[in-house]
């Protein structure tokens, strides 16, 4: 079992930045990559980065050149830089970890205001 515990969201300005947190604890050996994801209300859930054990990325088109994420391995944490944020990137995000199984996090609140 993998438990995943997100931080970092909240509520910022057009223009502004928030770094999300994605702590793994547990079975982290058994992670091959991790991904945010991002939901608004009655829409699905949508990747928006991912990062490999390798270090290999993937960015959605909308978030690239403002997103970056990266990871630390000595603290099993996935890291979310998001710059210049717009109010279309108000949603939900969640941490998911696949690899043995598909793991989630409990999502984290962004908002952000214009």
């Amino acid at each position: 079992q993998v438990q995943l515990v997100e931080s970092g969201g909240g509520l910022v300005q057009a223009g502004g930045s928030l770094r999300l947190s994605c702590a793994a604890s547990g079975d982290t050996d058994c992670i091959t990559a991790t991904g945010w994801y991002r939901q608004a209300p009655g829409k699905k859930r949508e990747l928006v980065a991912a990062i490999t054990n390798g270090g290999e990325t993937y960015y959605e088109d909308s978030v690239k050149g403002r997103f970056t994420i990266s990871r630390d391995n000595a603290k099993n944490t996935v890291y979310l830089q998001m710059n210049s944020l717009k109010p279309e990137d108000t949603d939900v995000y969640y941490c998911n970890a696949g690899g043995c199984e598909d793991y989630w996090g409990q999502g984290t609140q962004v908002t952000v205001s214009s």
